[in-house]
C-alpha cells in the first residue's frame, strides 16, 4: 500500500537537515512531502537536495493548514503525520503501520510522561485526555500527539471540520470516534525539539482551553450541555424551596435560575444536531 509522510514545517530546517536523510533512506519508496507554512530560512533548499516534495505557502497559515494542504496533495493510500523539529522518530513509523494492519484506521503515537516538553504541557494533556475519554467512554492515551498514521480514505472525510491552528489531531481524533472507526496507539518516546518552541504561553494556553469546550462540541454536545442543565434546574429548585419557607413567595432568582436551565438544555439540543448532520456530510464524502 503507498504510503505519504506528511510533514508541516515553519522554520524547521535546521532539523530537517536530520530528520529527511534518514527518512529518504529508511523509506526510499515513500512519497515523502513537506509543507513549508510560510519559512523564512532554508527549508525550500534542504527539501531540494534531499530530492523530497516541498509545497510552500506565500505566508504563515498555521499548522492544520499545512496538514490540509500536504493530504490534498497526497496519492498515498495510507497518511503518517509527524513533526519537523525532531521529536518524532521515524523508526516508530513501522510500529503503528503495523497497528493499522492489525484493522485500526488510525494509530496514534502516545508520548510517555517523561516525553512532555513541561510540567505544564504534562498537566494540560493529563486533562485532556481524561476529559476526552470520559466523552467517547473509550481510553485516549494521547489527544494532541501530533505522530499518528491513518487511512487516507476516511481521514479525508474529516477535512474540512480541520482547523488552521494546532488542533488538528483533537479534531481528527474525536471525529473518528464519533463515527465509529476504531482508534489504537503504541507508546513513543518524544526527542528533545531542535530549535524554538512556536507555542506562546498566553496565547496558546488560551487556545488549549477551547480545545475542552471543542472536544465536547465534537463528540456529543448534549453530554456537556445536560449536565450544565440540570445543575441549574436543581439550584432553582433548592433556592425556590428556601425562599418559600424563608418569604412565602417564588423570587426572581429562582425564575432565572429555571429559564437558563431550559436554555441551556435547548443549546445543547440544537448543537447535537448540527453535530449530527456535520458528520452525517462526511459519510455523504
Amino acid at each position: 500500500m503507498k504510503i505519504s509522510i506528511i510533514i508541516p514545517a515553519l522554520n524547521e530546517g535546521e532539523s530537517l537537515k536530520h530528520l529527511l536523510p534518514v527518512l529518504v533512506s529508511e523509506y526510499p519508496n515513500t512519497e515523502i512531502i513537506i509543507v513549508d507554512d510560510g519559512s523564512t530560512d532554508v527549508t525550500k533548499e534542504i527539501c531540494a537536495a534531499q530530492g523530497v516534495i516541498c509545497l510552500s505557502h506565500p505566508y504563515r497559515k498555521g499548522n492544520g493548514a499545512a496538514i490540509k494542504t500536504g493530504v490534498r496533495a497526497a496519492t498515498g493510500k495510507m497518511f503518517v503525520f509527524m513533526d519537523a523539529d525532531g521529536q518524532h522518530d521515524p523508526k516508530n513509523i513501522s510500529g503503528m503501520l503495523k497497528k493499522i494492519d492489525e484493522g485500526f484506521d488510525m494509530v496514534v503515537g502516545a508520548r510517555s510522561a517523561s516525553s512532555q516538553a513541561s510540567v505544564g504541557r504534562l498537566c494540560a494533556n493529563t486533562l485532556y485526555n481524561w476529559f476526552a475519554s470520559f466523552m467517547v467512554g473509550q481510553k485516549i492515551e494521547d489527544l494532541t500527539s501530533g505522530f499518528r498514521a491513518v487511512r487516507a480514505e476516511k481521514f479525508k472525510k474529516f477535512l474540512y471540520l480541520l482547523p488552521n491552528g494546532f488542533s488538528y489531531p483533537t479534531t481528527c481524533t474525536m471525529a473518528f470516534f464519533r463515527s465509529g472507526y476504531s482508534v489504537g496507539y503504541i507508546p513513543i518516546e518524544a526527542n528533545k525539539r531542535i530549535g524554538k518552541s512556536h507555542i506562546k504561553l498566553l496565547k496558546d494556553g488560551i487556545r488549549f482551553l477551547l480545545i475542552l469546550f471543542k472536544i465536547g462540541t465534537l463528540y456529543s454536545p448534549l453530554k456537556i450541555f445536560f449536565p450544565l442543565s440540570l445543575i441549574s434546574l436543581l439550584t432553582g429548585m433548592l433556592y425556590y424551596v428556601y425562599t418559600f419557607m424563608a418569604m412565602g413567595r417564588f423570587t426572581n432568582m429562582s425564575a432565572l435560575l429555571f429559564t437558563t436551565s431550559v436554555t441551556i438544555f435547548l443549546m445543547g439540543l440544537i448543537s447535537e444536531q448540527i453535530t449530527s448532520l456535520l458528520y452525517s456530510k462526511a459519510g455523504d464524502n
